[in-house]
């Protein structure tokens, strides 16, 4: 999938909406704390992308905005409270791709990410970057994807868990390029790096931000970078698309949501701070090192983001019967 069609900066509102703003209420807005929940521990994307917007909305609102980490089942327990929360704007979620992934991967959901939740914007967006072991004695993807199918099932990949981005990144590689891996999920990004380290699994389709201090001091072997454009952090790598899996287009994003019945003129206020706040001069500096690439959007096309990702990760999981562990 093209993310570039995403990533447009979002236009202000119509006249008409401040009307309807004005009418709602939404200039009084807030007047109480808001809470962002993240479904995840501290640390990841999806809590360092809330925390600098908590920072950011804090100012601007004169008014505190807290995070909440409700880590467990994937986020889906942070998104369920997010989805039945009162929709007044107070109560916010910040998602990774895993939010995407939900839906095609459990049976069932208390929640419908698409019905029950809105898009504020996406937030921000990284990359992936095939690596493996320095003695694997793959020099390239082409040599990975010629011994892959040379013998079918032999080579494995490792994951950050079942349902994980960095699964269903891999996931999509075995099925652009037509190849039979096995996965082997981990508990977390730190063992799935470790493994494919020590050449225990044959590769790892890591976050980029825990894989280019080790791929550059040559204690992991960098294949491919998995966007359309080769990344700055490693401008030497090629991408996957071309070194033998034309197309090839995988990235892991962060963004911004909250309950589906919230006023528009309310998410249209979140969505103007929330963009003032990532088009911060000071933010691309910052986030650059981890890897990060603030990337805000209309809701609308966060909405057509999350729904796309749906359709790609519910036919992925289908093609790999993959389902929730």
């Amino acid at each position: 999938m093209n993310f570039i069609r995403y990533l447009g900066v979002a236009a202000l509102a119509a006249a008409g909406t401040f009307v309807q703003a004005a009418q709602t209420g939404v200039n009084e807005y807030p007047t109480k704390p808001i809470r962002i929940l993240v479904g995840f521990t501290p640390g990841g994307g999806p809590d360092i992308t809330a925390r600098f917007i908590a920072q950011k909305l804090t100012e601007e609102f004169k008014q505190q905005v807290v995070v909440d980490n409700r880590p467990g089942a994937g986020g889906t327990i942070a998104a369920n409270l997010a989805a039945t929360a009162n929709p007044d704007g107070y109560t916010l979620l910040s998602v990774s791709s895993a939010h995407a992934v939900a839906p095609a991967i459990y049976d069932k959901l208390p929640y419908n990410a698409q019905r029950d939740l809105a898009g504020i914007t996406l937030s921000a967006v990284s990359k992936y970057v095939l690596v493996t072991s320095p003695t694997s004695g793959f020099r390239s993807l082409k040599d990975l994807l010629a011994a892959a199918r040379a013998k079918p099932g032999a080579l494995n990949f490792s994951s950050a868990g079942t349902g994980s981005g960095t699964h269903f990144a891999a996931e999509q590689l075995k099925s652009m390029a037509k190849i039979d891996v096995v996965h082997i999920p981990f508990k977390g990004i730190p063992e799935a790096v470790t493994e494919s380290m020590t050449g225990r699994v044959h590769f790892f389709m890591s976050p980029i931000a825990n894989a280019v201090g080790l791929v550059r001091d040559g204690r992991l072997a960098g294949l491919g970078v998995s966007s359309l454009k080769r990344d700055a952090l490693l401008p030497d790598m090629p991408t996957i698309a071309e070194s033998g899996v034309p197309g090839y287009d995988s990235v892991l994003w962060f963004g911004l949501l909250t309950a589906a019945k919230t006023p528009k003129p309310l998410i249209a206020e979140l969505n103007r701070e929330t963009m003032r706040a990532l088009n911060d001069p000071d933010l691309r500096k910052r986030w650059a090192p981890i890897g990060l690439d603030p990337s805000p959007t209309t809701p609308e096309a966060f909405d057509k983001l999350v729904a796309a990702e749906i359709v790609l990760f519910t036919k992925l999981a289908r093609a790999g019967n993959i389902k929730a562990q």
